[in-house]
């Protein structure tokens, strides 16, 4: 038999001399497999995988290297057509990652994983038992019912195949609900016995469907009589051991136990390649001292932010979709990177550490990771299982980290345990879990960050958001019609139809001091209040005319291009749905090009949308009822790091999935794109847009919109408040008669850039965004939410937040005369800097509390 070794050793020679254990098969099997034992009433013995991810620490390509080359066999096996109306199902919590892999090798089939994680509301679709399992109820809670219940091969994925009560639970649950011809049963190693092995042929006769195998590798463990009853005794004694201190034989297992020598059976990425058995790869040395325990103290918990996609399922719990694989694959290459960043630069040997279910989402991270850093990364996951720990090359569970369970499980409190990871030699650990298992349990002196931080000088963490599906929906209520100028908004009735419920007598301004406060300590949403109205001086409302005179052209040129470009190819008569409140100028000059150039009456709207909470979902009902979501295109003033966009195209995906409702293009169209995040836009430069020199007064008297609990309920519409008060200061119709004038003069230089749009490279470059990474890190803020970049985002900081200081490109001239002129007022430096991206960038104070500011509320430099 081919033994693969650790220093000579195979990782389950321990367990085979003390029990008489004996596995048998394929060449390769033991290079997959070693032992360990457990304490568990139905059997004693573990197989414990080499590249499963779980008890192991392995590259990440590697385990995913093998899941995805299974569903490539799958795929081969299928055939083409049936592949693609294949399901797969995976088994929680060990084969979570797993089926997931190899649903991505099997092509476009969606994916579910049982779970064992009930979700209030949620009704099961199935359920079946694990009868070894030492936890034994499985849950199938699919968003999705008909993921179930179509008539496609369904694909059950496992990583190991024993006696095959599991699979034939599963398919006899399932096939008495939903019956179907074909099932294919996949899983890493196929051990059953020879009494076994007939009774997946004998089950497919009973049921009448044809049911396959793939496995990576097949063999047998062969036991002795008495086993069971030998290896109890054998973990009984060396827990006695672990807890009283003594040593029988070997090192102690418990929740430091160390371990010398390197891991069992891993192997690197070319060793993948060359061998995708798992071949070993190079043994690390062993540490001088392996038994004196490890004294650096428990180190700064450091978290980061993944960025992850809006409404993008964590995993298959309620199904994965194909949609949701291309969601997450554009998004990886980014989450890594900023996994990257926050490693410490010396790092040689970095373990990213999933959470129980929580397999697919940290492997997928880390094998980005494997590919930017030059460090060793290792995967692998958090379990429930109980194992025993024996530190001996020979056995595969070298030490263990015991701590409480921290995502309040229904089951009720218990241990939860880190295999492999005490004494392996880790620089970083990345600890993953989803933010129902981000608790105070977690955080605790004996929470496992705890626990990480004596083994490693520094540990991350990243929580990904726990998805939960939508519930079913009573009939949503009647909406109201748009409110109107002028009882709502000093604009014309005809120009704009607000989808907004008014607030106007409500007290929901604050101090800009009290809310940057509230808003940067997380004690507050932005949109939970409001910004006491900026009133300018005679100085500062001499400078917007001017602008406005100086750049009327330049704008109405830019309305006209984004005008007839929408016409040409979004909609010939499209419905303008602005984005309140700064893209409502821009919608309304829109609608007055198309009535100036074509006669077209066209409907314009304004909605509102927040960051982090999305575009209002009742808006969207509403216009949904009203017109053809297909020709709705959403409106923006200009982008900055491109946030909103992103924070719409998330929204109305997730409107899209929770309703059934269908067609909106989350593609906004702009005035300006200097952050380049659109393709529908009127110019990319950074320059001044006088609507952005000015709050209400420049948008109908509107405030900005707001979100309260207390005040927007589940049917209403979002909020806001219509300043009556300053009519006597109001230039919005002023500002839009101003532009409107020009546009005669600049229909020709408006058709010719349309035309040269029509056939240029107009893919986003995302450079602003990453424009604001690099000057977030550069200026020590790492927050890019406090990076606002372009001359209208810079000027919402001086007049709506607390700003530290503003970045100026050299020479950038009268476009910046009033960005100068509110920094004089409000003490906040202008520095200039040579290779500015964006004409000017404003940076909020970035550890802002009222110390902060002095008593006159000016900013403070720190």
């Amino acid at each position: 038999m081919n033994i693969a070794a650790n220093n000579g050793v195979w990782s389950g020679s321990w367990v085979a001399e003390r029990l008489g254990v004996e596995l048998v098969g394929d060449d390769g099997l033991t290079a997959l497999l070693g032992l360990a034992l457990r304490r568990n009433p139905r059997r004693a013995h573990l197989l414990v995988s080499n590249v499963l991810g779980k008890h192991v620490p392995q590259s990440p390509s590697v385990v995913y290297g093998h899941g995805f080359a299974l569903g490539r066999r799958v795929r081969d096996l299928l055939g083409e057509r049936e592949a693609g109306r294949a399901v797969v199902l995976g088994y929680a919590e060990t084969a979570t990652g797993l089926g997931h892999s190899v649903a991505d090798g099997v092509g476009l089939a969606p994916y579910l994983h049982s779970t064992r994680r009930p979700v209030a509301g949620v009704v099961p679709a199935g359920g079946f038992e694990e009868s070894h399992s030492h936890a034994t109820s499985h849950l199938l809670l699919p968003e999705d019912p008909a993921l179930l219940s179509g008539d496609g091969p369904l694909v059950l994925v496992d990583d190991e195949f024993s006696t095959g009560n599991t699979v034939l639970n599963t398919i006899r649950d399932l096939h008495a609900r939903y019956p179907r011809q074909r099932y294919v049963v996949v899983a890493l190693v196929d051990m059953r016995s020879p009494a076994d092995a007939g009774r997946l042929t004998d089950f497919a006769r009973e049921i009448d469907a044809r049911v396959d195998l793939v496995a990576a590798a097949s063999g047998t463990v062969k036991l002795p009589e008495g086993v069971l009853e030998k290896g109890q005794e054998l973990v009984a004694r060396y827990e006695e051991s672990a807890a009283t201190g003594d040593r029988p034989g070997a090192a102690p297992s418990g929740p430091v136990a160390q371990f010398p020598a390197p891991l069992p059976g891993v192997a690197s990425q070319a060793d993948f390649q060359r061998n995708p058995l798992g071949a070993r790869g190079t043994a690390r040395p062993a540490p001088t001292h392996p038994q004196t325990p490890d004294t650096r103290t428990t180190p700064h918990l450091t978290r980061v932010d993944l960025h992850w996609p809006y409404g993008l399922p964590d995993g298959g719990r309620h199904g994965f979709t194909p949609a949701h694989r291309i969601r997450l694959e554009s998004a990886l290459p980014t989450m890594a990177a900023r996994l990257a960043e926050a490693l410490p630069p010396d790092a040689r040997r970095v373990l990213t550490l999933g959470f129980e279910e929580l397999m697919y989402t940290p492997l997928r991270i880390a094998r980005e990771l494997e590919a930017l850093v030059t460090a060793e990364v290792r995967y692998s996951t958090t379990t429930r299982s109980p194992v025993l720990a024996v530190d001996d090359p020979g056995y595969a569970i070298r030490s263990r980290l015991v701590f409480p369970a921290h995502d309040h499980p229904a089951d009720g409190p218990g241990e939860r345990y880190a295999y492999n990871v005490a004494g392996a030699g880790f620089d970083a650990i990345v600890l993953f879990v989803d933010s129902a298992g981000d608790t105070p349990e977690l955080h605790a002196p004996d929470g496992l960050p705890a626990l990480l931080g004596a083994h490693a000088p520094h540990v991350l963490l990243a929580v990904v958001p726990s998805y939960v599906p939508a519930l079913p929906e009573e009939s949503p209520a009647m909406l109201p019609e748009p409110l109107r100028g002028p009882a709502f908004s000093s604009y014309p009735a005809e120009d704009v139809g607000w989808l907004l419920q008014d607030l106007s007598d409500v007290t929901l301004e604050a101090p800009t001091e009290e809310r940057e406060e509230a808003i940067q300590s997380g004690g507050a949403h932005y949109a939970e209040s409001l910004p006491v109205e900026y009133q300018p001086s005679e100085q500062y409302q001499a400078l917007f005319h001017a602008a406005l005179e100086t750049s009327a052209a330049r704008i109405a040129q830019a309305v006209g291009v984004v005008t007839e470009t929408v016409l040409a190819e979004r909609s010939p008569r499209p419905v303008l749905v602005s984005l309140a409140r700064a893209g409502t100028p821009v919608g309304v000059l829109m609608r007055r090009w198309a009535q100036f150039r074509y006669g077209l009456d066209l409907p314009h709207y304004a909605v509102s949308i927040v960051r982090g909470r999305g575009i209002d979902a009742n808006a969207l009902r509403w216009l949904a009822a009203h017109h053809d979501p297909r020709d709705v295109v959403f409106v923006d003033g200009w982008t900055g790091k491109g946030a909103i966009t992103r924070e719409l195209a998330d929204a109305i995906e997730e409107f899209e999935e929770r309703t059934g409702v269908s067609g909106f293009d989350p593609e906004i169209a702009v005035l300006a794109d200097p952050g380049s995040c659109v393709r529908t836009y009127g110019t990319r430069e950074d320059f001044l847009i006088p609507s952005a020199c000015l709050n209400s007064t420049v948008s109908g008297l509107i405030s900005r919109t707001v979100l309260r609990a207390d005040l927007v309920g589940p049917d209403d519409f979002h909020g806001a408040k219509f300043y009556r008060e300053l009519a006597g200061a109001d230039v919005s119709v002023a500002f839009l008669d101003a532009v409107a004038a020009r546009f005669e003069e600049v229909v020709d230089a408006a058709d010719g850039a349309v035309k040269e749009l029509a056939v240029a490279d107009r893919t986003p470059t995302w450079e602003g965004w990453a424009a604001v990474e690099r000057i977030s890190e550069e200026y020590g803020i790492h927050d890019v939410n406090l990076v606002k970049p372009g001359v209208g985002e810079t000027t919402r900081v001086l007049l709506r937040r607390v700003p530290w200081k503003i970045l100026a490109r050299a020479g950038a001239g009268v476009d910046l005369d009033h960005v100068r002129l509110l920094a004089e007022q409000r003490g906040v430096p202008v520095e200039e800097v040579g290779d500015l991206p964006y004409t000017c960038v404003g940076l909020i104070h970035p550890r802002y509390t009222r110390g902060a500011t002095g008593a006159d509320g000016r900013a403070v430099n720190v």
